[in-house]
C-alpha cells in the first residue's frame, strides 16, 4: 500500500543548520576521499614490501615513493579540512548560543526564525518584535587566552583588539537586511524597515556612537533586548504578524 508522511509542512530551520551541513560535508570529504587515497597507497606499499621480503621480483621503492607523495598530500588536505571544521564548529556553537538566548524572548511576544537561506548566504536569525524587524548576523571569534579583549565600533568599522576583520561585517549585515526587506516586500507588498544587527557572543563591545545614529547595531547578545525595547515602534502588530507568516512560508518552501 502506498503511504505518505503525516507531516504536512517542512520544519523550520534550527540555529547553525547551514554550518552543520557544511561540517558534515567536509568530514565526509576528509574521511572518504583523502582518507581512502592514503589507505590505498599505504596498503599498496605494504604489499610490495612483503613481496620484497619474500625475494619476489618487484621492487617496492617506486610504490613507496608514490605512497609517500600521496600520504603527504592527503595528510596536508586533511589538516586543512580539520582546521576549517574547527572554524565552522566555533561559528555553529556561537549561532546556537545566540539562538538559545533569542528563544527566551518569545515570552515577550517576539517571533524568532533561524538560519534563513538566501542565494549563496544565510541570515543567522531574524526577530520580529513590536518595534520592528531585525536581521541578525552572529560573529563568533576566539579570544586571547590572557588579557582583556574588546571590540570597538565607531559606526564605520569594527575593530577586534585594534584590527579590522578580513571581510567587512557591516557590508555583509546591510546586504542581508536589504535582501530580507526585498523578500518581505515581494511577498507582502509592503516595505518593512529591517534593522541590521551584528552580535559578538562572549565579547565586550564598546560603541563609540549613539544607537540612534548607527546604521548597523554591533552588540553583545545580552545587550540586544534593551536596544530592541528602546526603539520606537515602526510597524503595526498586524503587519508584523503578516510579515512573520510570509517569512515562515518562504523558509518552508526552500529545499534542504
Amino acid at each position: 500500500m502506498k503511504k505518505r508522511s503525516p507531516i504536512k509542512e517542512k520544519p523550520l530551520r534550527y540555529p547553525g543548520e547551514s554550518l552543520d551541513r557544511e561540517i558534515l560535508r567536509l568530514q565526509d570529504e576528509m574521511l572518504y576521499k583523502y582518507g581512502l587515497y592514503a589507505a590505498f597507497f599505504f596498503a599498496l606499499a605494504i604489499l610490495e614490501w612483503l613481496r620484497y621480503a619474500t625475494n619476489a621480483q618487484p621492487n617496492p621503492w617506486v610504490y613507496s615513493f608514490a605512497a609517500l607523495v600521496v600520504i603527504s598530500f592527503t595528510t596536508y588536505k586533511i589538516m586543512q579540512i580539520r582546521q576549517r571544521v574547527k572554524q565552522l564548529e566555533l561559528g555553529r556553537d556561537g549561532e546556537r548560543a545566540v539562538g538559545e538566548f533569542l528563544e527566551e524572548l518569545r515570552a515577550k511576544g517576539y517571533v524568532i526564525f533561524h538560519d534563513i537561506v538566501g542565494e549563496g548566504f544565510n541570515i543567522d536569525h531574524v526577530v520580529f518584535a513590536p518595534s520592528g524587524v531585525y536581521a541578525i548576523e552572529t560573529k563568533t571569534r576566539s579570544k586571547p587566552a590572557k588579557g582583556t579583549a574588546n571590540i570597538i565600533y565607531d559606526g564605520k568599522k569594527v575593530l577586534i583588539d585594534g584590527f579590522e576583520l578580513e571581510r567587512d561585517p557591516l557590508i555583509q549585515s546591510k546586504s542581508q537586511a536589504k535582501w530580507l526587506r526585498g523578500i518581505l516586500h515581494e511577498s507582502t507588498g509592503k516595505m518593512f524597515p529591517v534593522q541590521p544587527v551584528i552580535l559578538f557572543p562572549g565579547w565586550y563591545v564598546e560603541n563609540k556612537i549613539p544607537q540612534s545614529t548607527a546604521s548597523v547595531w554591533v552588540l553583545n547578545p545580552k545587550a540586544l533586548p534593551s536596544f530592541i525595547e528602546g526603539s520606537a515602534s515602526k510597524v503595526s502588530e498586524s503587519d508584523l504578524h503578516m510579515a512573520s507568516f510570509h517569512l515562515s512560508r518562504y523558509i518552508r518552501s526552500q529545499p534542504f
